[in-house]
């Protein structure tokens, strides 16, 4: 049943060394899964020699969650079972799934209260890398751990001697190695550029090591699973080929750095044939480039299996629509922050000042001179028109933008991918820059746009797009 927002609004009311993540070459044949989010303490945190355990919350009691795997056109059934203090939910980030399952807490669903369960059943269209992670108090669930990846596998994915997930993040820990709880809802951060973190993970763990095989084809998903920092990576003695843009294909290219934005990824394929002992992932910093995972080739893993041989065919993908008439252009224009220009907003149908949205309210982002939130409406669009975002990023910040249920093409003269066909979820928007995400508006529902960020979406960065 689809319901307008009037509809949808009063019927919510009423009901409210490291172990690598390997992908394995088929499918998950028991699809019947469940996520168990709770309080776990984790190794994620070293201290000189001795082990330090931060407590978290997490699904099944590790971060990353347990790897989620797929086939492309499979039906998914996972159940969602809370043991935290907090009414939580799940979102598939990336995966064109249907409203109702689209985990968005307030907006498409109830929180999942303490003791309660939640099934999510979907069909996956498209194949490629995905993941998982809380929808309700983002800013802080995210941040404690609660996220995972899922994986998508295709026809024509390349062969490859090795397929592992690293997943990025970043936490902000006290000298002890516990969560800083207390810079939850930090004003200044949700201002500026987000919760920040002063500890780097891969899949976890603290610069962790992967050994391969020489001779061998590597494909890398790289996740970007922190709350606000933009990671610019490279490897080190080698070159890698992005395949992938937000799970979907793009043209081939071969880039030294990678710069993931907050819930980006990025598909890369490594060629390992010049026998090389070893080769790092980077993180480049103001300073000093720092090493957050190491790579290894082992003998005793024997050779590659005739990967290298194989040819990197970008599959068949639709072209934009051509901009016409019959097309819906929306306006976005965002502002606020610090050092932004934004006077005062609309909250709640009233014009109020910058300083009154901050101190009361604790918002300081705008779209379009209103406040972010699921019941601020961009427009509305018929099912299967085409729509074109014309986003103006007012600001001084760098934002995520991420619309669900969709993937849109971009076009802006400051992408960096120049490959017209290629699609994303989320675009890392730069300070003054105007982009258009053009898309099809195929997936009927109230769709959540907002960025990323996650304190910025909090703090207002938010609204909702529906598709009749």
């Amino acid at each position: 049943m689809n319901l307008n927002r009037r509809e949808f609004t009063k019927g919510l009311g009423l009901i409210l060394g490291a172990t690598a993540i390997p992908i394995r070459s088929s499918a998950n044949t028991q699809p019947d899964f469940t996520l168990r989010a709770g309080q776990s303490a984790n190794s994620i945190y070293k201290k000189e020699k001795s082990e330090v355990l931060t407590n978290l919350w997490t699904f099944n009691q590790k971060t990353p969650g347990p790897t989620l795997q797929f086939n492309v056109g499979d039906r998914a059934k996972v159940s969602l079972d809370n043991k935290l203090p907090q009414e939580t939910s799940i979102h598939w980030h990336g995966v064109r799934v249907k409203n109702s399952m689209d985990g968005v807490v307030g907006l498409t669903q109830p929180g999942v209260k303490k003791g309660e369960q939640f099934l999510y059943d979907f069909e996956i269209p498209d194949a490629g890398t995905y993941w998982y992670h809380s929808h309700n108090k983002a800013w802080e669930q995210v941040a404690r751990g609660l996220y995972g990846p899922l994986i998508v596998n295709g026809p024509e994915d390349p062969k490859v001697d090795h397929d592992l997930v690293l997943m990025i993040d970043d936490w902000q820990l006290d000298g002890v190695g516990q969560i800083r709880e207390q810079t939850f809802g930090s004003l200044h951060d949700w201002a500026h550029a987000g919760r920040i973190g002063n500890w780097v993970t891969v899949n976890g763990v603290s610069s962790p090591s992967y050994r391969l095989k020489d001779n061998s084809r590597v494909r890398l998903r790289l996740i970007n699973a922190a709350n606000a920092r933009v990671f610019d990576l490279n490897f080190t003695s080698v070159k890698p080929r992005t395949i992938a843009l937000d799970g979907y294909p793009v043209d081939p290219f071969e880039s030294p750095n990678l710069t993931i934005g907050p819930s980006q990824r990025v598909d890369v394929i490594l060629d390992l044939s010049d026998k090389l002992p070893e080769f790092a992932l980077q993180i480049i910093t103001r300073t000093r480039p720092i090493t957050i995972a190491r790579f290894l080739l082992d003998e005793s893993l024997g050779l590659g299996g005739g990967a290298l041989n194989e040819e990197l065919i970008t599959p068949i993908r639709p072209q934009p629509p051509d901009a016409s008439s019959t097309s819906l252009k929306i306006p976005v224009h965002m502002q606020g922050g610090a050092m932004g220009n934004l006077k005062s907003a609309k909250i709640n149908g009233i014009m109020t000042p910058l300083r009154d949205l901050a101190r009361k309210h604790r918002k300081v982002w705008a779209f379009n001179g209103s406040v972010g939130g699921y019941d601020h409406m961009l427009g509305t669009a018929r099912r299967g028109q085409f729509v074109i975002l014309d986003i103006q990023n007012d600001t001084r910040w760098p934002h995520a933008m991420h619309l669900h249920g969709h993937h849109f093409w971009v076009n802006s003269r400051l992408n960096p991918v120049k490959d017209p066909l290629s699609k994303r979820d989320t675009y890392l928007m730069q300070p003054g820059e105007n982009a258009e995400f053009r898309f099809v508006a195929d997936n009927p529902g109230l769709w959540l746009f907002h960025c990323h960020m996650l304190e910025h979406h909090a703090a207002g960065m938010g609204a909702v797009i529906e598709v009749t």
